[in-house]
């Protein structure tokens, strides 16, 4: 019998080389969560579809041991008849590890892949606390990051613009 690492592979994990590029979630937790319900009891009485709107933001930040918290941050709010039903703002934070990605790629894998790993797990807090709150789940709909980045990079490089 042959000795493998505890994945049952040889090298890195998924049998890849330990020097192939890639992208590892070693952690991810809720950093920051709130829900409010301004309004209940009356806001859970059934009638006019509520509307929302919702925000998206992703942030980076390098750590001194080389790997990188990416948080996502999500601001949700439904409304009806001109008023706040429920209001959600969760921090999302995924701690990666980085191998292999060359240098003037870092930025995209961060700011894109990351946070399409850690949206699902957002969405389903979302849809519970919703839930949890005595309203229908609310499943956000796909958020498209690469539309993020490019919408980031474009404030960015414009005159007077910040990321």
């Amino acid at each position: 019998m042959t000795d493998l690492p505890p994945n049952g592979a040889a090298g890195a994990p998924n049998g890849a080389p330990d020097d192939a590029p890639g992208l590892r979630i070693l952690a991810q937790f809720i950093r920051d969560l709130s829900f409010e319900n301004p309004r209940a009891p009356e806001s859970l009485n059934p009638g006019q579809q509520p509307h929302g709107d919702i925000g998206v933001e992703v942030g980076v930040r390098g750590r001194p041991d080389g790997l990188y918290d990416v948080e996502l941050k999500l601001n949700v709010q439904a409304n009806r008849d001109g008023e706040v039903i429920f209001h959600i703002e969760l921090a999302y934070v995924g701690l990666f590890q980085l191998v292999g990605i060359p240098e003037a790629e870092l930025e995209p894998v961060l700011m894109i892949e990351a946070p399409r790993f850690l949206f699902p797990f957002a969405r389903r807090i979302v849809a519970d606390l919703t839930t949890d709150g005595g309203f229908p789940a609310t499943l956000l709909p796909a958020i498209d990051f690469n539309a993020v980045y490019a919408a980031r990079r474009m404030a960015a490089e414009a005159p007077g613009g910040t990321a």
